[in-house]
């Protein structure tokens, strides 16, 4: 099999689905450790609110920017295989 061509527009949705997951992973550690230093010091809540604006922050950003990078690596990739061919996957 070779793999000619992607789809751009889906590519690009589902890696910046994956990548709004992945924020979302981030966000959370953001929360927890932010929330757990933040106990810590003087500034109690600050680390918590950070550690919120994290979590809806990062996997809006993520997936953005996961979304135009799969846009673009899929175009790179449907210029690049009409030169070289595309990719070559063997199955059984």
């Amino acid at each position: 099999m070779v793999i000619k061509s992607v789809n751009v527009l889906k590519l690009g949705i589902f890696q910046g689905a994956m990548m709004a997951a992945f924020g979302l992973i981030a966000g959370l550690f953001f929360l927890f450790f932010g929330s757990m230093l933040g106990s810590m010091s003087n500034h109690g809540g600050l680390g918590f609110i950070g550690g919120i604006g994290a979590l809806i922050f990062l996997p809006i950003m993520y997936g953005i920017f996961g979304f135009i990078a799969g846009v673009i690596s899929a175009f790179l990739y449907n210029l690049i295989a009409g030169v070289v061919g595309g990719i070559e996957i063997e199955t059984e």
